[in-house]
């Protein structure tokens, strides 16, 4: 049977790639809903092309403009924030590519498990934000939640078959970023073009910001934490600047399994829409010839302060990550819009976990409300 996948934030990075993997298997995928929140060009782009059920333009201001550009076709039109909820919570689809980038995606993914759509989750942030609910949520309603992100792919795809065996210890590796070795002297004067420019992956700005302060990498061991239900001393981070070996487990005789393949996320994305089937592509193999070393170091925690205070919430918990992921999301904008300078991000998180009061057992309206609030004093502090 086609699965009928619906993909909210399919204007970005993850949703663009995708797309091609569905086109390049309309025998096993359909496009039922796209979503995106102000790039509508691109969004009628993609709806005249694969033509959807339903879309969703998230910025209210431009329904109109996409309403118009589809009045010829059958696709359903919806805009504004709540239609995301009320579209995710629709019977039209069997799956959600969940890539709507930070914390917006929180609210669509709970409705879908709600409805027991399965998760192809590429947002992050909603289990670094509310993993405990999330995941909760999703053992209730008995809905497989298949992680995108390469780091978790790879751990995903080395625990397939090992569901008796326990973990000992994870390894998430890391590329290092487009700064790997360089000294604060040097970080202070990095700008916009500089931290955009990531020496093995393709990614969007937020992220690739997030990979060049190795937030990217707090982020992970966050989620990882929920994904696999691991204590924080059971997860490391390696630096592994050829980005061939995307993930390791330790398990508890001492073996290790690793999953090695080129840096391309069309892989992982693939894997989790497909899953627990692996399909056939045309896509370049990773060549022993090329990597002839594989090369691991420990992360340099105080230059790359971000990791040191991700590594903070993670042994913490409550409401803490969720309070660090929305200062970084204000203070990540500002750097894309040369409001502050790259280490002044790392200064304005770590004030914000100071100064926004802990909760140790956060309801969904907590994790609301400490978003609301570390957001207010990001913004605050950038605008002194």
């Amino acid at each position: 049977m086609i699965k009928r996948i619906g993909i909210f934030g399919s204007t970005g990075s993850i949703g663009t790639q995708a797309l091609e993997v569905i086109k390049s298997n309309p025998d096993k995928f359909s496009v039922e809903i796209l979503t995106a929140n102000t790039n509508y060009e691109a969004l009628i782009d993609q709806a005249l092309e694969y033509d959807p059920n339903i879309v969703v333009i998230g910025n209210e201001a431009h329904y109109e403009a996409v309403k118009h550009a589809l009045q010829q076709t059958d696709i359903k039109v919806f805009a504004g924030e709540a239609a995301l909820e009320e579209v995710a919570a629709m019977d039209c689809y069997d799956m959600m590519l969940a890539a709507i980038v930070g914390f917006a995606g929180l609210k669509p993914v709970l409705k879908a498990i709600a409805n027991k759509k399965a998760i192809a989750l590429a947002n992050k942030e909603t289990l670094v934000v509310a993993g405990d609910l999330v995941m909760d949520l999703a053992v209730q309603h008995q809905v497989p939640i298949i992680p995108v992100d390469s780091e978790h792919s790879a751990i995903f795809q080395c625990l397939v078959g090992e569901t008796r065996n326990k973990i000992e210890k994870i390894y998430l590796t890391a590329s290092g970023g487009p700064f790997l070795g360089r000294k604060t002297n040097f970080l202070v004067n990095v700008k916009r073009e500089h931290a955009l420019q990531h020496p093995n992956w393709q990614m969007g700005a937020k992220i690739s910001v997030d990979s060049a302060t190795l937030m990217n990498k707090g982020l992970e061991m966050i989620e990882a934490r929920w994904l696999f239900n691991l204590q924080p001393d059971q997860i490391e981070v390696l630096v592994h600047p050829q980005s061939a070996i995307h993930s390791m487990v330790q398990f508890d005789d001492g073996s290790i399994k690793a999953q090695i393949g080129i840096p391309d996320m069309k892989l992982p994305i693939q894997y989790a829409l497909a899953f627990p089937y692996r399909i056939p592509n045309d896509y370049p193999r990773l060549s022993f010839k090329k990597f002839n070393t594989f090369t691991f170091e420990e992360p340099d925690l105080r230059t790359f302060r971000n990791l040191a205070l991700s590594m903070e919430a993670l042994e913490k918990g409550g409401n803490l990550p969720c309070v660090m992921n929305a200062a970084n999301e204000i203070a990540v904008y500002a750097f894309l819009k040369n409001r502050i300078g790259f280490l002044e991000m790392t200064d304005i998180i770590e004030s914000v976990m100071a100064k926004v009061p802990f909760i140790a057992a956060p309801s969904l309206d907590d994790y609301f409300d400490s978003d609301a609030e570390a957001r207010t004093l990001a913004a605050d502090i950038i605008s002194l």
